[in-house]
């Protein structure tokens, strides 16, 4: 039994990744609207090959096949699977979207949500997802889509051109699909704050700051995994869709370099961040006791 255990604590770390790019949604469950983007595709299919070149066991879910089942069964199926020192990386490329957050304290409040092909998955269903995780596991997350619960504050982007395409679901189509199926996303909040045993604390608090503060510990002191997530953009912009990459993806895989990149995640994130337009600038959040997690080299296993 002790070999065993030996054994056990030394074991190589795992990996598993999931890839989601959408470049448009069903018409059915999007008030008639299908939201074409050109890139997304091109992006977790880039995402897949980092992973793999990483040796990580990696899935794909394009367009048609990432529907709000199959991405919660895969995040669950790598949750049941990863253990301590493992690392889950899922990458996420499309629109963005709001519904009215009413689980939180402020009913006018809109919660931020990932608009995948049948159906938004809102950020309060992810970060409960997420916390399912086992103590030590590391997931990283990368989001290139606008995806903010306040981008309502800023001004709505310009329609674009074909290089240049914001990743939000319009504010109309978001009302009326939020019209249209309000019992079913209400009824998901109020499922997921059950869950969770109470009100489910507000994403966009909770991922306040970038370092693991006594205040952020705190606010997550029942989040057991490490997380670290880099969006687009912040809050008050707009991710931008391309012919062949989306502009965070594309600044992300020239950073990268093939692997030549050297340095940390927070590191990383300063590189991208740095290489794109004021207009759009990454950000980086944390999730739990991710301080030794954001030292690391990115994608290491």
């Amino acid at each position: 039994m002790v070999k065993q255990a030996t054994v056990s604590a030394h074991k190589r770390p795992q990996a598993q990744a999931l890839h989601i790019g959408i470049n448009e949604v069903s018409a059915a469950h999007y008030a008639g609207w299908t939201g074409p983007l050109a890139a997304c595709e091109f992006d977790a299919h880039d995402m897949a090959a980092i992973s793999k070149a990483q040796g990580m066991k990696g899935s794909l879910l394009i367009t048609k096949k990432a529907t709000r089942a199959n991405v919660l069964a895969a995040i669950r199926k790598a949750a049941k699977a990863l253990a301590a020192g493992d690392l889950f990386f899922m990458s996420f490329s499309g629109h963005g979207g709001q519904v009215p957050d009413v689980s939180g304290e402020e009913p006018d409040k809109l919660d931020e949500t990932w608009c995948l092909f049948d159906g938004q998955l809102i950020d309060d269903e992810l970060y409960y997802e997420l916390s399912r995780f086992k103590a030590g596991v590391r997931i990283l997350v990368l989001s290139d889509s606008c995806h903010s619960g306040t981008v309502v504050r800023a001004a709505r982007p310009a329609p674009g051109t074909p290089e240049q395409r914001p990743r939000i679901m319009p504010r109309a189509v978001g009302l009326r699909v939020y019209s249209e199926h309000k019992a079913f996303y209400d009824k998901l909040q109020h499922d997921v704050a059950r869950a969770a045993g109470g009100k489910v604390q507000d994403p966009d608090t909770a991922l306040a700051n970038v370092t693991v503060s006594e205040r952020l510990t705190a606010i997550v002191k029942d989040f057991h995994p490490a997380v670290i997530l880099i969006s687009g953009c912040q809050d008050n912009q707009f991710s931008m869709d391309g012919n062949h990459n989306g502009a965070f993806t594309e600044q992300l895989l020239s950073v990268w370099n093939n692997g030549g990149f050297q340095g940390s995640y927070a590191s990383f994130h300063a590189r991208i961040r740095a290489g794109l337009p004021p207009t759009q600038s990454p950000n980086l959040f944390t999730l739990g006791p991710a301080a030794a997690f954001l030292k690391q080299a990115p994608f290491t296993v």
